[in-house]
């Protein structure tokens, strides 16, 4: 298969690139395109060889459910068996937005798109290219992230390509992402809602309109049985080994540097993710910026792109300082220490 890469602007959408990009989903075909978060991957969400097609193109393992996309409000109403007060309330404040909530899913969507499960994950998107997709398409989109499984997500097109050219049908292009990190998702199926996943909406923000919101243990201890299904595998992984060393600054840029200079010395290549604070103490090794911490928000769309950056340059070994522990929440720290960890296999040096 020839994957066909299309140029797209948000703020001047080639409508006929949108109508052949929505004819290829409405007929079982597999489209990748620009969110706010990463790039998706988008499928028919109401047909199951469509949803089938997606697990095959990203090598998913078929229990981890897809997130459906919408256009349109309504639209939630004829995926979910019953939408909550709750639901209604966090779409009016976040939607369209970086936000994934779970809901009863009704006899519309197949157990293929839900990973075999009775509930639906859905967010309407706030990216313009999305929402215009989504609207040609016919209006149900179920979009995991656009990579290999287990892979960075990608966040350019570049990446999308490098992961799936030959198996989907088109890629929109639609420069890079601008914030960098999958959607939150929180479960409202139970009595009190529960985050599955961190993201840019976090615990304070859902908690300032919904009141009491807990967050699912196993984002904050590893070890834990996460329950959502698609949690409990690899994600984010460079091709490099890479270690979390956590401490006191001064600490962790001396053990970082004594770690390179060991690797080195065996011939390993070794990549350094730090800060705008810290880079210039880096003695050697290949050393990224992430952005600074008063920047959260550059961290997270920095990360994924390093680690790929990382790949492209064929470096084995990462050493990456560690941003806000799970525990101690608050703003996207939570959200990019949850993805670093994941990448590193949970793999972190305290000092």
């Amino acid at each position: 298969m020839k994957t066909k890469i299309v140029p797209i602007d948000e703020k001047n959408i080639d409508k006929e690139a949108l109508k052949e990009a929505g004819m290829i989903i409405q007929k079982g075909g597999l489209v990748a395109f620009p969110t706010e978060t990463v790039y998706g991957l988008g499928g028919n969400a109401l047909d199951k060889s469509a949803a089938e097609k997606i697990y095959r193109a990203k090598g998913r393992p078929s229990d981890n459910p897809l997130i459906v996309h919408i256009c349109r409000m309504e639209d939630m109403n004829s995926i979910a068996a019953q939408v909550p007060e709750t639901a209604g309330k966090l779409a009016d404040a976040f939607w369209p937005g970086p936000l994934t909530m779970i809901l009863r899913k009704s006899g519309k969507v197949p157990y293929e798109t839900t990973g075999g499960l009775d509930t639906v994950a859905v967010r309407m998107p706030g990216h313009k290219t999305a929402l215009a997709l989504i609207e040609a398409a016919g209006g149900y989109v179920a979009a995991p992230s656009a990579n290999i499984s287990g892979r960075p997500s990608p966040t350019q097109a570049k990446y999308v390509a490098e992961d799936m050219y030959g198996r989907i049908e088109m890629i929109l292009d639609g420069g890079d992402i601008c914030i960098g990190l999958e959607s939150t998702i929180v479960d409202l199926t139970e009595r009190v809602p529960v985050i599955l996943r961190p993201g840019y909406v976090t615990k304070e923000m859902l908690e300032r309109v919904l009141g009491h919101v807990e967050i699912d243990r196993a984002v904050l201890e590893d070890g834990q049985a996460p329950k959502a299904p698609g949690m409990k595998y690899k994600h984010y992984a460079p091709k490099g080994d890479l270690t979390i060393i956590s401490g006191m600054q001064e600490k962790v840029v001396a053990e970082i540097n004594r770690r390179c200079r060991e690797m080195e010395k065996e011939g390993e290549k070794v990549g350094i993710i730090g800060t705008d604070e810290t880079a210039a103490f880096y003695e050697t090794g290949n050393i990224k910026s992430a952005g600074s911490r008063t920047e959260e928000s550059s961290i997270a769309r920095a990360l994924y792109r390093i680690l790929r950056e990382f790949d492209d340059e064929g470096v084995t070994v990462i050493y990456s300082e560690a941003f806000e522990e799970p525990a101690e929440g608050g703003g996207m720290g939570q959200a990019i220490m949850n993805r670093l960890l994941k990448a590193a296999g949970h793999h972190i040096v305290k000092l």
